[in-house]
């Protein structure tokens, strides 16, 4: 029997049969397979080897005879150029499970955990798990350079042109690895642009800078932590998961915040002296009930990094200050460099930093980290009085970055 319009509408199943393959007599392997319940579909069936294959094509509702008879060729030649048109179908269907989530997963647990360090696996999957959840359900293979290029335009207006450069970054880390796990066969960020090119990891922020960037914290969790990093010169994860507990402001002139060895980078408990200002800042900070961290609402400490720094440029901008592009790690350095032009000996600085150098190694490093308190919290007040100095200034007063 051929299958055609006028044929199709004889068929039925017969009495007692749930399932039936009519063959079409002028195209062998090209079939109509009637069930239950009147479900109707176009088949191709065919031989590879000794066993029997057969692919579904579509519901005579989308294709006619005429068309399905096409299909059905299309299909069966594939088979006399040897090819396994079930097996293709079910390897295309498996591929198309295989998301870039799945495959960002697979790499957090598998690759990126065991071989970083906390933060800098936090980070990771903090690109991968949010500023890609856009193409987390697309399949990995169909991911392509202008998606790419797409969302990183999109993360550079949404959160900041350095926030796009390591999402980009760490997406490019990823497709490295799934190529080597045979997942794909290209790494779409290749060729993609940066956002922006990379600041020197020598850039010092001049004092007319840092006083821009002051001024445009606001009162709030990020303003705050801005504000202590300018003034304590301590890492940003420090500062951010800081604790109620650390803290020891009993005594104005000899506020301090203790830092416990598992939050800091060297594995040794450090000691920070509060000036003034930066003990009002954080007896300032809102105390939320239940809740030890000072900054943030989350489980950790503060998240919104990058939303939080892009505001704060924004903001920057539309006083019309001169401001380079920063980071805040170069506040750090910056504070360090500022030191030293006001005196402070390099012991002193290595000792506020809480690096581990030549000065302050061993056991001398023991002693040494106790003896220099006095210095760190004279060191730490006369930085303070520099940056209320730098902030009291009036624009008619002239350049007072000397070059620096």
């Amino acid at each position: 029997m051929k299958l055609t319009k006028q044929t199709l509408a004889k068929l039925s199943l017969p009495s007692g049969k749930s399932d039936l393959i009519v063959f079409d007599d002028d195209l062998p392997g090209f079939g109509l397979r009637l069930r239950a319940g009147g479900k109707r579909a176009w088949i191709a069936q065919y031989r590879v080897g000794s066993k029997q294959r057969r692919v579904t094509i579509g519901t005579p509702e989308a294709l006619d005879p005429d068309r399905a008879r096409q299909a059905a060729k299309a299909v069966l030649a594939k088979v006399q150029l040897g090819g396994d048109p079930q097996t293709e179908k079910a390897e295309g269907r498996a591929r198309a499970a295989v998301t870039l989530g799945a495959v960002a997963k697979r790499y957090l647990e598998e690759r990126a955990k065991p071989n970083l360090k906390p933060r800098s696996y936090e980070e990771v999957e903090r690109h991968l798990t949010r500023h890609w959840a856009p193409l987390r359900e697309l399949p990995i293979h169909r991911v392509q350079r202008a998606n790419v290029a797409a969302r990183l335009g999109e993360i550079a207006t949404e959160n900041g042109r350095f926030a796009a450069n390591r999402a980009r970054a760490s997406l490019s880390a990823m497709f490295s690895w799934a190529m080597g796990e045979g997942l794909v066969d290209a790494n779409p960020t290749i060729g993609t642009n940066k956002a922006t090119e990379e600041v020197q990891r020598d850039h010092v922020i001049t004092d007319s800078e840092l006083k821009a960037i002051w001024q445009a914290c606001q009162h709030d969790d990020y303003g705050r932590i801005v504000r202590l990093l300018i003034l304590t010169a301590q890492r940003r994860e420090e500062v951010a998961a800081m604790t109620v507990g650390e803290l020891d402001l009993a005594d104005p002139k000899a506020a301090r915040w203790s830092i416990p060895k598992e939050r800091t980078k060297n594995g040794f408990p450090h000691d920070v002296p509060l000036s003034a200002t930066a003990l009002e800042i954080v007896s300032a900070a809102p105390k939320r009930e239940g809740r030890d961290l000072l900054f943030g609402s989350g489980e950790g400490g503060f998240q919104g990094w990058s939303k939080a720094k892009a505001a704060l440029d924004r903001r920057i901008v539309k006083t019309g200050a001169k401001v380079r592009p920063w980071r805040l790690h170069d506040i750090r350095r910056t504070v360090a460099t500022r030191m030293a032009d006001l005196g402070t000996l390099p012991h002193v600085i290595e000792a506020i930093l809480n690096h581990v150098s030549g000065h302050k190694s061993g056991v001398a490093g023991i002693y040494n980290r106790a003896t220099y308190a006095k210095e760190k919290r004279e060191a730490l007040n006369l930085w303070a009085a520099h940056v209320s100095e730098l902030l009291s200034r009036n624009p008619s007063d002239g350049n007072h970055d000397d070059g620096r």
